[in-house]
């Protein structure tokens, strides 16, 4: 069961509001479908906001140590919207997973996680990018979950953490975290869920044509 919202879970955006800022953050060795799974919820679902006439919920950008070209695992290029000297304050933050060895000795990203954790409303991650976000403090206790050839190492590095395996996400309220199942695209499709509502969910699951059941076990 996802543990109690510490705060108000903001309702669907209206007309004079801002859309919700989503970061997602892109390193050297990023695992592309894990960028690319929840990148693609959110800018669907403001497409499908948009259809139906309302205001765009969801503005979704990546940012990276550099301006550069960041090159993910399996060799694509990405091209970052941002890096870390830009004045970026996500609403949600989304720390994808890879090959996060680089990344974690990497001061400047840890640090950099750290601050849009403080100014977002969501901290998610995706598969290994659950390592990032204990090793940036985010996560110091309680349940989460990682790739499943992960969870043995991840519950070694960080005895604090509950680590569970058999589930898709892991809901802690303010902090959320999946395994590699559907590269993160049934939990940013929870996201979507609890910050512009269910329907809005659905008909992007459907838009996706991805079979999503709002519930955090995997079977």
């Amino acid at each position: 069961m996802p543990f109690p919202t510490p705060f108000p879970t903001p309702s669907p955006t209206p007309s004079h509001h801002r859309p919700l800022l989503v970061a997602v953050l892109c390193f050297p060795d990023v695992e592309a479908l894990d960028l690319a799974g929840p990148v693609e919820v959110f800018t669907t679902a403001s497409r499908m906001a948009q259809r139906a006439g309302a205001p765009e919920p969801f503005t979704v950008v990546t940012v990276a140590p550099g301006r550069g070209p960041v090159q993910a695992r399996a060799g694509l290029t990405v091209l970052p919207d941002h890096d870390f000297g830009d004045p970026i304050r996500p609403d949600v933050l989304v720390v994808p997973g890879g090959v996060v060895d680089a990344a974690l000795a990497d001061d400047r990203t840890l640090a950099w996680i750290a601050s849009a954790d403080r100014t977002a409303v969501i901290t998610a991650s995706v598969c290994t990018g659950a390592f990032l976000l204990a090793a940036a403090g985010v996560l110091t206790g309680g349940p989460v979950t990682t790739h499943w050839e992960d969870q043995d190492d991840l519950a070694a590095r960080y005895p604090g953490l509950e680590v569970r395996s058999g589930v898709r996400w892991v809901d802690q309220g303010r902090v959320v975290t999946s395994g590699g199942i559907s590269a993160g695209i049934d939990m940013s499709l929870h996201l979507v869920d609890q910050l512009a509502g269910r329907e809005l969910a659905e008909r992007t699951a459907r838009q996706l044509e991805f079979d999503w059941r709002e519930a955090p076990s995997a079977g």
